[in-house]
């Protein structure tokens, strides 16, 4: 479908698309390693914490974000600053986000449940705002640092590789943290693991900051002077701008099939992990423990080598919109292969779904973020400037991260419901069987309706570049 080369000027040196690579990883990799320690807060050998306290813990911090999220990506458009409007947020947001992680998981099985119950949830708050400081910033800046339609999909396709590492090195965390031989407890294990991967967040966060550049903003008219007073007084313009963005109808179907696809995947992330051992191992951890890990590394790696690179290939060749449904679809074949995959008496099984089950995430942030970028084009054609990538970025984020906050905690209401019991060495018949459906139909099903949202998405190649062309010129720009 293409038929436009990339303009030098347009293309991002590698060097910057791996420091954007290395941001992305962050922001896969403390999502994934909270995933681990809350099934560990909620297993026998761990620190057997009620389901549903665990999934309020990582859920109601997420309703932050309703808030600190919009005014993050307020703060970030209309920031002045010789480093940039991006950076020096990125920079911050990735200090603080590590030394609060360390501190978040300093606790001890030990304590009283509603002690653990109460610290947890105080720290995961303020692990939110952190990474709302640098997640948002980071977003916005990818938006900004091309203006190609190909090149913006070449960029988060990478990014996106990059970010797969985390997925392929965090599910081992379920062979490392019950190895007696490395840590005496699970509880100890969360605790240094913690540790190590504070130093990471901060080491691989800052690079972004450092290395990364968007567009030139010195210019930039309509912005206002950041203050915290003035940021207080702007509560009511800040979601003026949430109402102009959310009347762009591309960005709302965006927002909605990315909720629809993440979220109907999140609320059965954990259930693979209790399916492969309780179903396929009878509960016996030591058994399985290769192969919870194996799974999602597996799928992360295929993803990223082989699916992403496909779905680039697709978005070249028929648009972003048909790559999205296309890529969708092959993703529902792939969670049905998943009833005949977890067969306890094939283990090798566990890795036919893969193949296809990849294309799902694969395509959701290379082809989402993206588009969302061409977005950002069509809002400043139709409202001026200041360009709104920080807001479109915040709002796109929040949905994700609000909706991940529900599926949590959905996800442990379900387990509750269908009879999974934290504290017992095995599961009954009845529950295994709920969580095994559950956990093909609902993504399955959201999946599907997420297609039906993208199906008459308008924002086609033609019409961005004819975007571009209308904004270059009213720019003054050659």
């Amino acid at each position: 479908m293409s038929h436009q080369n990339t303009a030098s000027r347009d293309k991002v040196p590698i060097g910057q698309k791996a420091a954007f690579g290395a941001g992305h990883l962050i922001n896969n990799l403390v999502p994934g390693i909270l995933g681990v320690f809350v099934v560990i807060l909620k297993s026998a050998d761990g620190f057997g914490m009620d389901t549903v306290l665990a999934g309020l813990i990582v859920g109601i911090p997420r309703l932050f974000d309703a808030i600190t999220d919009p005014v993050m990506g307020y703060v970030s458009d209309n920031t002045s600053s010789r480093f940039g409007r991006r950076r020096p947020y990125i920079f911050i947001g990735a200090i603080f986000t590590g030394i609060i992680f360390v501190i978040l998981w300093q606790v001890y099985d030990t304590n009283p449940e509603m002690y653990n119950f109460w610290y947890l949830l105080i720290f995961s708050i303020l692990l939110i705002f952190g990474n709302t400081i640098f997640s948002t910033p980071l977003i916005a800046l990818g938006y900004e640092m091309t203006s190609d339609y190909n090149e913006r999909t070449r960029l988060m396709s990478f990014a996106n590789t990059i970010g797969q590492v985390a997925w392929m090195l965090v599910p081992f965390l379920y062979v490392l943290i019950p190895d007696k031989n490395i840590f005496t407890t699970q509880p100890e294990g969360v605790r240094t693991v913690a540790l190590i991967s504070g130093f990471v967040i901060i080491a691989l966060g800052i690079l972004p900051a450092i290395f990364c550049r968007g567009i030139d903003a010195s210019k930039m008219e309509g912005r206002e002077d950041i203050t915290l007073k003035s940021v207080f007084k702007s509560i009511g313009k800040i979601f003026k701008g949430i109402k102009i963005v959310f009347n762009n109808k591309p960005f709302v179907k965006l927002c909605l099939a990315t909720f629809l696809v993440f979220n109907g995947f999140q609320i059965v992330a954990e259930f693979g992990v209790f399916i492969i051992n309780f179903y396929m191992f009878d509960g016996d951890w030591g058994a399985s423990k290769w192969w919870v890990a194996l799974f999602p590394a597996v799928t992360a790696a295929y993803t990223a080598f082989i699916a992403i690179p496909i779905i680039n290939w697709m978005a070249n060749k028929f648009g972003k919109r048909k790559a999205f449904i296309y890529a969708t679809a092959i993703s529902i074949v792939g969670y049905i292969l998943k009833w005949w995959g977890f067969d306890p008496e094939n283990h090798y099984m566990i890795f036919l779904p893969i193949p296809l089950m990849a294309f799902g995430m694969g395509c959701l942030f290379t082809l989402m973020m993206s588009m969302t970028a061409d977005v950002c084009d069509l809002d400043e054609l139709e409202n001026g400037m200041p360009r709104k990538e920080g807001t479109f970025g915040a709002i796109y984020w929040w949905m994700i991260k609000v909706g991940q906050g529900i599926a949590l905690v959905f996800s442990g209401i379900i387990l509750k419901v269908l009879g999974y019991d934290p504290t017992a060495s095995t599961q009954t018949a009845e529950a295994l069987t709920g969580m095994r459906i559950t956990d093909i139909a609902l993504p399955a099903l959201t999946a599907a309706l997420a297609i039906w949202v993208m199906w008459k998405y308008t924002l086609t190649e033609d019409r961005a570049r004819e975007i571009k062309a209308i904004l270059v010129k009213r720019r003054g720009e050659l």
